[in-house]
């Protein structure tokens, strides 16, 4: 369980409770000294949720607050940002997005469990998805308003979306642009190099370094389509190390997982507007693998 921390803060002239609350915490917005109210203040000893509750001198304001590292944190992936709209997290590899299986369990089951331990009145909501066996940055909301500001405006909000991959071979050129469309098959993803009525995707590519089997590269997406990445790697024929589903089923690499990770993630809040951008090192996995 997490560590709960207790401040409290002594009445020295009569007013109302939420006014004190803002007085005492300035860097807070009222939005989330309200959330506080709702679930995580008492009056001398007693929980308050009433805004207006009238406080008199020598009065006793306590507040429980759960810092970021004393939070409960989730298996399975890190929470790298987390405002009251919504959240930045690191998926590890394995874990799925979402399912309609409601015994699976998935980003979005692990992190409303974390809003209920939280005591967080918010539901998550997939804003974008991760393969099951890729990890990485995501975005998920706190609310379905949040979301639908992503989906009708995703291009819009969304400047900047890197990954990392260890590639079979050496791309030649060492860094491009590949584009096809892509049509969902019976099993897996199918590739045409010309409109075949499927979706386009673009895919560009820089080979950061190379090893005598491998080659560390970073993609850049244009469009996100499923299985984008892996699939214009097979079609370049340099598929992702151990991708079971598109990679060499001779596979003999040491790595016990996809090589391909979501490392860099860039856009403009939809509710304040704040530029954001977020990164994360490359999986030492991939690294120790460049050295063979």
């Amino acid at each position: 369980m997490f560590h709960v921390k207790q401040i409290e803060y002594r009445v020295n002239t009569n007013c109302e409770l939420l006014q004190f609350l803002l007085e005492q915490m300035p860097d807070s917005s009222r939005s989330k000294v309200k959330e506080l109210l709702s679930h995580s203040v008492c009056v001398d000893g007693r929980h308050v949720t009433q805004y207006n509750y009238p406080l008199q001198r020598g009065m006793v304001v306590t507040i429980e607050k759960v810092g970021y590292k004393e939070r409960l944190k989730p298996r399975d992936l890190d929470i790298v940002y987390e405002d009251e709209h919504l959240f930045v997290i690191n998926k590890h590899e394995g874990l799925l997005s979402y399912s309609k299986k409601p015994t699976d369990v998935t980003v979005i089951t692990v992190l409303n469990h974390y809003l209920s331990l939280t005591h967080q009145h918010y539901t998550a909501h997939i804003v974008h998805r991760l393969d099951r066996d890729t990890s990485g940055l995501m975005v998920v909301a706190k609310s379905k308003q949040v979301s639908q500001r992503f989906e009708e405006d995703w291009k819009g909000l969304v400047n900047d979306r890197a990954y990392v991959a260890v590639a079979w071979g050496k791309m030649d050129p060492p860094a491009g642009t590949i584009k096809s469309w892509l049509t969902d098959g019976q099993y897996c993803v199918l590739s045409s190099p010309t409109d075949n009525g499927g979706k386009l995707a673009v895919t560009h590519y820089k080979t950061i370094r190379t090893s005598r089997r491998y080659s560390l590269l970073e993609l850049r997406l244009d469009t996100g389509r499923r299985n984008q990445i892996r699939v214009h790697l097979r079609e370049e024929k340099h598929p992702v190390v151990h991708d079971p589903m598109y990679g060499y089923k001779d596979d003999v690499s040491p790595i016990n997982r996809l090589a391909l990770h979501a490392f860099r993630l860039g856009f403009t809040h939809p509710i304040t507007g704040r530029k954001l951008k977020f990164e994360t090192p490359y999986p030492s996995a991939f690294e120790k693998l460049m050295e063979l």
